[in-house]
């Protein structure tokens, strides 16, 4: 049983947590402050991580689904679980079933507007799988999928989206896009085998990571607009600061010809940016508001 578990947790790519739940739990606790003038309940905060752990788990789902027979021909996909054998097909639309299932059941406990938005979420997670079959643009629609759970975290303790909420929504968007351009890289001459569309297919490598670095420009342009716009303080400045450093570095490792360190660049530096984003912003919003 705990093999199986393991196998689920893999496929999933729960280390990869690191990327999403921090801003979701940043965006409850701006959302809430913002609007409400006040901290999210442990209530929300636990509703939240049951939401966000069903879309992630759904998502996943259906790209292993969607993406089983590209995943086999593909040497680094081919050992994940459907592939591998290590779990069925039907097991995995079981899996995904019961995801969705959560995803449903904690926005229906969070915010009306919450479940409105439901069916947005839903088509966004199907989508985004089949986009790499006809358009670069993969990585946007990744990054605007992907953000969906930190804006998600502000609607469900606000109920509602403002201008704020919106900016936090794109800067995490192009933050994500940016480095899943990084991560493309790696399978750039299989997917130009296969017919397979991305950034790094189309405009090659060096100006894939020019083009990284720009939607890293403005996760960071981002992130500055929300310290003036919202009750932010000089906490969440010196995350911001500490945030573009990251940014930076994690660009200044990487070079067409030296990739070397791509996976400390896609994996170690944004979980970092994550963590050290929503730290600052939580010590921030509680010295105030506690």
């Amino acid at each position: 049983m705990f093999k199986k578990i393991g196998i689920y947790l893999e496929m999933i790519k729960i280390e990869h947590t690191l990327f999403a739940l921090p801003f979701a739990f940043m965006g409850a606790l701006l959302g809430s402050v913002s609007v409400n003038g006040e901290l999210p309940s442990w209530a929300q905060i636990g509703w939240i991580l049951m939401a966000l752990f069903g879309a992630r788990s759904a998502a996943f789902g259906l790209n292993r689904i969607i993406d089983r027979v590209i995943d086999k021909k593909n040497p680094r996909t081919a050992n994940r679980a459907i592939p591998a054998g290590l779990l069925k097909t039907i097991e995995v639309i079981v899996f995904t079933v019961v995801s969705f299932i959560l995803l449903f059941w904690a926005a229906f406990e969070l915010s009306p507007l919450a479940v409105k938005l439901l069916p947005v979420a839903v088509f966004m997670l199907v989508i985004y799988s089949y986009t790499k079959r006809f358009t670069w643009l993969c990585h946007v629609v990744l990054g605007l999928t992907t953000s969906l759970a930190p804006l998600g975290g502000w609607v469900a303790v606000t109920n509602s989206v403002d201008l704020n909420a919106w900016i936090f929504y794109l800067t995490l968007s192009f933050w994500t896009a940016g480095f899943d351009i990084i991560y493309a890289i790696q399978d750039l001459d299989f997917d130009k085998k296969e017919g397979l569309h991305s950034i790094p297919v189309r405009f090659g490598l060096y100006n894939s990571l020019r083009i990284a670095r720009i939607f890293h420009v403005i996760t960071a342009i981002g992130f500055v607009l929300l310290f003036f716009l919202t009750e932010l303080s000089w906490w969440y400045f010196v995350g911001m600061f500490i945030a573009s450093a990251i940014l930076f570095y994690e660009h200044f490792i990487l070079s067409p010809k030296d990739m070397s360190k791509l996976q400390t660049a896609f994996f170690t530096m944004n979980s970092s940016l994550s963590i050290v984003v929503f730290a600052f912003t939580m010590i921030d919003l509680v010295v105030q508001y506690a």
